[in-house]
């Protein structure tokens, strides 16, 4: 049978790079002793009221259909708190509820591009953007971040890039893989280009509310940006709500109007009950996100103590977020083989990073998704692995 050429568009090495998470998943579920870093998402549980309002909601009966763009309570509270963090003025017509902020790339990326549009994202980027802009006929061009900038982005190198088929920038402010925060100036200079060549911009912005040293700003609340940004939001690292699928796109009216006839195509609403339980994380925000901030915080200078001191190993200190990039091209090592050889001899999984750009060629990716003790046993297995030692007690997976 023929299949449309949609289903090879979406195929790719930085869709592949999971592999290694998936056969992690599948030692951890025959019960074998493996410390899973692979992915982001962690060991600790939603918060209770989250949960309790969910409950209550399903029991009360709030199990029908709701408004394809989503209930403008929910709505109304998102744009609000963008209006505070922003100065932009929006409210719930600038929102549309998405099923978490990677449905908000794909239907941007539909509801914006067509084919012979580009799309510039500098690299490392996240995962799947490359998909969602052939999904939709573009082209996605990388640009690369030199890792001596410690992966801080070259606006130079992103002006360079544009084309007369330019249509837009899309980045990740904190950014996955490598935690860095955009400075202000590299924004400012982002959002001129951008007004200059008449492009729009799509702002992830899924991990800012888990910055540590550095503030985190939004292009949106910009000069000019407003009418031309695209910021995406998702409770599911802030609020550890991975599960649930809420996210949240904030644009113009008009963009979000298309993407609520596109939900209706696609989505057909967020459900009622997940709506109310996002609520009450948006109203419990402060507490909530202050604890799990300090969760990470404290993780990643667990890991940072630990695996800096590793001959071989270098680490890169996150600005934000829940994951640590390491170098580790002084083991003599490429990354795929470091992956899967510390995988089978020790138990440990984390992601060979270069499927997050050819730039992040010798690094991988470790996720602080597991608490402290399980933490430090991963980073001597690590550096029992890196120094040369054998494999665990029992022998490899």
């Amino acid at each position: 049978m023929k299949y449309s050429n949609l289903v090879e568009r979406l195929q790719g090495r930085r869709t592949s790079a999971w592999e290694i998470h998936r056969v992690a998943q599948q030692a951890a579920a025959r019960g074998e002793d493996v410390i899973v870093l692979s992915v982001g998402d962690p060991e600790f549980s939603t918060p209770a009221p989250i949960v309790e309002r969910a409950i209550d909601a399903l029991r009360a009966g709030d199990t029908h259909y709701t408004a394809m763009a989503g209930r403008e309570p929910l709505r109304a509270a998102i744009a609000a708190e963008h209006a505070r963090t922003t100065g932009c003025d929006v409210s719930a017509a600038n929102v549309v509820l998405t099923a978490g902020a990677q449905n908000g790339v794909f239907a941007v990326s539909l509801c914006l591009l067509e084919a012979g549009d580009e799309v510039i994202v500098p690299e490392p980027m996240y995962l799947t953007y490359e998909a969602c802009v052939r999904a939709a006929g573009a082209t996605l061009v990388a640009v690369p971040v030199d890792p001596a900038r410690a992966f801080h982005v070259d606006c130079d190198a992103l002006e360079a890039a544009i084309t007369p088929r330019t249509r837009a920038i899309f980045f990740a402010t904190p950014c996955n893989p490598t935690g860095v925060v955009m400075q202000r100036a590299d924004l400012e200079r982002i959002a001129r280009l951008a007004c200059e060549h008449d492009l729009w911009v799509l702002s992830d912005e899924v991990y800012a509310e888990l910055t540590f040293e550095r503030d985190h700003v939004s292009i949106a609340s910009l000069s000019g940006m407003a009418e031309r940004t695209v910021t995406l939001g998702s409770l599911s690292k802030s609020h550890a709500m991975a599960g649930w699928r809420v996210g949240w796109t904030i644009g113009p009216a008009t963009l979000i109007e298309h993407m609520a006839r596109l939900a209706l195509a696609m989505l057909y609403g967020l459900p009622g009950f997940i709506q109310q339980a996002a609520l009450t994380a948006l109203e419990n925000r402060a507490e909530i996100v202050a604890d799990i901030r300090e969760i990470y915080r404290r993780r990643r200078d667990v890991v940072f103590e630990r695996l800096h001191r590793v001959p071989g190993l270098r680490c890169l200190l996150p600005e934000a977020g829940m994951f640590m990039m390491v170098d580790v091209s002084g083991t003599g090592l490429d990354t795929t083989e470091f992956t899967w050889q510390l995988f089978r001899a020790q138990g440990v999984a984390v992601l060979d990073a270069s499927a997050f750009g050819e730039t992040a060629n010798g690094f991988v990716r470790l996720g602080l998704v597991v608490g402290e003790d399980r933490l430090i046993e991963a980073c001597e297995r690590i550096a029992r692995f890196v120094e040369g030692g054998r494999g665990r007690e029992g022998g490899g997976l």
